[in-house]
């Protein structure tokens, strides 16, 4: 007889008992803070077509999404992110909407990298979208959101850091830049590769002015003041302009009272190319990759038809959950069961009694007794 398998394949686990009761519980006090803000929850499916996640939209690369196929030979992907998912939704029922629409959502995403380094190939995302308002008010919205939602699950000690993409891609225009070189030189430089990025800008024999702005760039970061330095280094206007952003975006955050959690890098990219301007990240100490990602994606939902500019942020429950567990951050048990032990000749007294008690809120157990 062959033996049951009891092990999950690598990239995935089992969440149960305590683990699973906190998890549900930062869970809700995430969801209380983000639905406090006039969001609406959505679901989308845990599988799309293909193309919702292809390399023209700017997701996550080919290699790393689990395909598969229907009967009828189209090919379908677990989903690896949500941005497009609800960009695709909104597009297809939404489309005459021309007020904000704002959409919150939560559940598990997909990605098939062999290079997990303790990350999960399963992970539970929880996050937001705000469509169809590109103002400086909106980007400060989600960035204090994301502040209040962690501190309202019990984190204290992050910093969330914001970026304008549109600073970098001034500095590549203006030396310029085709887009694939531009793509190769945000790999390098997102990743620190400060090595590679010198010698990508010597081999295609980029000005010596361009190339020292571009390198210059990951050096950019720490609180407001930089946002100064940042101005007086860009020699064009759409960098200066990303600034100028920044700089009205800080002063929104100020007024919301969050400041003190922001911080600032210029040098801030991601993998995710539907990107276009404002971006953030969330990070805290006890895991190695940011918690929070998020950012202004204006091109994205006219990949689906709808043109609208839009917002959004995700919070990956697992890393939040883990850096609370190594912190010491308690986080409030749910109430605990109660057991209510029978035997046979008062099995219906005490079912009575368990009745009374669940109808009264409690969690009982009814266990027979040994």
């Amino acid at each position: 007889m062959s033996r049951k398998l009891v092990h999950t394949p690598e990239g995935v686990r089992d969440i149960y008992g305590d683990e699973k009761a906190k998890k549900s519980v930062v869970e809700r006090l995430l969801h209380e803070k983000i639905e406090g803000y006039g969001y609406r929850d959505i679901q989308t499916p845990t599988f799309e077509f293909f193309d919702v996640f292809s390399k023209e939209v700017g997701t996550t690369p080919s290699k790393e999404l689990y395909k598969f196929f229907d009967k009828e030979g189209n090919t379908l992907v677990l989903r690896p992110d949500f941005t497009p998912s609800i960009a695709r939704c909104a597009a297809k029922y939404f489309m005459d909407e021309d007020v904000p629409i704002r959409f919150c959502y939560q559940g598990n995403t997909f990605t098939n990298t062999s290079e997990l380094q303790g990350k999960l190939k399963e992970s539970t995302q929880m996050g937001a979208e705000l469509i169809g308002d590109a103002s400086v008010q909106a980007d400060a919205e989600m960035i204090a959101m994301t502040i209040e939602s962690l501190c309202h699950a019990g984190l204290s000690d992050f910093q969330i850091s914001v970026g304008n993409l549109e600073y970098f891609k001034g500095i590549c225009a203006e030396a310029g830049l085709d887009e694939e070189t531009e793509l190769e030189l945000r790999e390098y430089i997102s990743g620190k590769n400060y090595f590679g990025a010198e010698e990508l800008l010597e081999r295609i024999h980029v000005d010596q002015q361009d190339k020292e702005l571009l390198l210059k760039v990951s050096e950019l970061f720490g609180t407001a003041a930089i946002l100064t330095e940042a101005k007086k280094a860009a020699t064009n206007e759409r960098s200066r302009d990303a600034v100028d952003r920044l700089e009205k975006v800080y002063q929104v955050l100020c007024d919301y009272g969050v400041e003190k959690y922001v911080s600032f890098d210029l040098g801030m990219l991601s993998k995710y190319n539907y990107y276009t301007g404002i971006i953030f990240k969330g990070y805290t100490y006890g895991v190695g990759d940011a918690i929070v990602k998020g950012g202004r994606y204006d091109n994205l939902l006219g990949r689906f038809g709808k043109d609208a500019p839009a917002i959004g942020f995700m919070i990956v429950v697992d890393d939040l959950l883990a850096a609370m567990s190594r912190q010491g951050v308690a986080i409030s048990n749910p109430e605990d069961f109660v057991q209510l032990y029978y035997c046979e000749s008062d099995f219906k007294d005490k079912l009575q009694e368990a009745k009374k008690m669940r109808a009264a809120g409690k969690k009982v157990e009814l266990l027979p007794e040994i």
